[in-house]
C-alpha cells in the first residue's frame, strides 16, 4: 500500500483531499498516536500551503482525531483504555442496533453490494495472504454501509460522527493482526447471510460474536503492551 504521506496533492478539492491524507496515515498507524504534526513538513510533503493544511487540520480536530494543546502544538489523539473501553460498548450496543434494523430494511440492491464488497475484499493482497484486512475508505467500509442500510438516520448520523473516524483507527488495527484477516472475512460473510436472510436476531448475533472477537484482540494488544 501506497504511503498516505506520500505524493503531491492535486488542486481540486484541496481541503479534502489533505485531509483524507493525514486521517489515512492516522487510520493506518504512520501517524502514531500522540505523534506531533509539523504544519510546515506537511505542507512541504503535500505541495500546499499553510491555509488549507490548516484547514484540514481543523476538520480533523472536528472529529477528534487529532488534538490541540496552546504553546505545545497538534497531535494524534490518543485513546486511554477507559476511553476505548466506553468506545467498544457504544458500538457493540449501536452497531448490533444496526445489524438488526438492516435485516428487516436494507434494500436488496444494498445487499447485492455488500456481497461484491466482499468479494473485492477477498481479492486484497493483504486478505490474500492472511496478513491484515480493513477497508481503505468510508465507501469501503463494511460496517458504514450496513449502518447506512439500517434505514434508521438518527443510528447512522451516531455511528457516522466522532465514534466513526475514531473506531476506523481501532477497525484497522484489530484488522491488522496477522492471521486474522481470513476469519474477518467470513465473521463479514456470515453478517450478510443473516442480512440477506432477512433474520434480525441471526444478524445481531454475527455482528456481536464479530465485535466480540475483534475487542478481545484490542484487550490482548494492551495486555502484551503493558507486560513490556
Amino acid at each position: 500500500m501506497a504511503s498516505a504521506l506520500e505524493d503531491k496533492v492535486e488542486v481540486k478539492s484541496l481541503v479534502d483531499v489533505v485531509a483524507e491524507r493525514i486521517e489515512a496515515a492516522i487510520i493506518s498507524g504512520q501517524l502514531e498516536p500522540g505523534a506531533k504534526l509539523s504544519e510546515q513538513g506537511l505542507a512541504a510533503t503535500f505541495g500546499v500551503s499553510r491555509g488549507p493544511l490548516r484547514e484540514a487540520i481543523r476538520r480533523l480536530e472536528g472529529r477528534k482525531l487529532l488534538t490541540r494543546t496552546p504553546n505545545i502544538g497538534v497531535r494524534v489523539a490518543e485513546l486511554s483504555l477507559q476511553d476505548l473501553n466506553e468506545i467498544l460498548q457504544v458500538r457493540e450496543a449501536l452497531e448490533c442496533l444496526a445489524c438488526r434494523l438492516a435485516a428487516e430494511n436494507m434494500p436488496e440492491s444494498q445487499i447485492a453490494m455488500l456481497h461484491k464488497l466482499l468479494d473485492d475484499h477477498s481479492k486484497q493482497k493483504s486478505v490474500r495472504q492472511n496478513e491484515g484486512y480493513y477497508g481503505e475508505t468510508q465507501n469501503l467500509d463494511f460496517h458504514y454501509r450496513i449502518v447506512n442500510g439500517s434505514g434508521n438516520q438518527r443510528l447512522a448520523d451516531m455511528l457516522a460522527g466522532d465514534l466513526h473516524y475514531m473506531l476506523r483507527v481501532y477497525r484497522y488495527n484489530s484488522g491488522a493482526k496477522l492471521g486474522r484477516a481470513a476469519s474477518v472475512l467470513e465473521e463479514h460473510r456470515a453478517i450478510v447471510a443473516a442480512i440477506a436472510a432477512r433474520d434480525p436476531d441471526a444478524a445481531e448475533q454475527a455482528m456481536r460474536e464479530h465485535l466480540s472477537h475483534a475487542r478481545r484482540f484490542v484487550e490482548e494488544q494492551l495486555a502484551a503492551e503493558e507486560a513490556e
